[in-house]
């Protein structure tokens, strides 16, 4: 008999503009999909991207948990779309990859005293609460659990990184941005990144490695082991 697979979903997740879908500006509140792991009692939830009652009902609504059970909490961005919810989990550790945390430090104290020396107090308070919240992130170099490993994925963000874990003779990545969706991986497209050929790497290397995929903003796929043929040259942004 096979056992359920230890991650379970809890929220779907979104583009706030989807290039697949010819959006070339926002046009939704943009969130990532949110997962949970269960691995020797240690509840752990990846992205909590909506909001913090938000998360908190879905989590409910999905495990029956309240947020006082999540033990850790692990992002594989720190951007605004994977970690909107925190504050549900103040009894949860939060953590992230260090190449992660240590740029997105870096980008918001220039911004703060951008901000500062042009005057813009309310940006600069702004930007000081969000370097506060910054420093409530654990940056780790292991799992957040016993046989959950940390797969990083960099080239969409500089420290992106999912998860990898074994079930059952097969190995399940919650792959964060580094694969969108299905629609992205069967399009062989990246998302609008800071580093074009290791984002593309990245995602390659995810679809090579995995038996499944939970993408950043869709559910948990089967990985078709390579790259599909048709795969295009990615979307990207210049490098920052």
């Amino acid at each position: 008999m096979t056992s359920a697979p230890p991650v379970q979903l809890i929220s779907l997740g979104s583009l706030s503009a989807n290039l697949l879908w010819n959006e070339q500006h926002a046009v939704r509140t943009g969130h990532a999909t949110c997962s949970s792991i269960v691995q020797d009692d240690t509840l752990t939830l990846v992205n909590p991207g909506l909001p913090p009652a938000a998360m908190a009902s879905r989590l409910h609504e999905r495990t029956g948990q309240m947020p006082d059970r999540v033990q850790r909490v692990f992002l594989t961005s720190v951007d605004a779309d994977h970690a909107r919810g925190l504050e549900a989990f103040p009894d949860a550790t939060w953590l992230a990859f260090p190449p992660e945390l240590d740029a997105a430090r870096e980008r918001a104290e220039s911004e703060r005293d951008a901000a500062v020396e042009h005057g813009d107090e309310e940006h600069a308070e702004s930007l000081a609460r969000h370097l506060t919240a910054l420093e409530q992130i654990v940056p780790t170099e292991e799992g957040p659990a016993p046989n959950i490993d940390l797969f990083p994925s960099v080239g969409v963000t500089p420290g992106c990184c999912g998860l990898l874990l074994p079930h059952e003779g097969q190995t399940i990545l919650i792959a964060g941005d580094a694969v969108a969706s299905q629609a992205h991986m069967l399009a062989g497209q990246i998302l609008p990144c800071l580093d074009r050929k290791m984002a593309q790497a990245s995602f390659t290397e995810a679809i090579e490695i995995a038996d499944f995929i939970v993408c950043g903003r869709d559910g948990m796929i089967p990985s078709p082991g390579r790259v599909p043929e048709s795969a295009g040259p990615g979307h990207t942004l210049p490098s920052l």
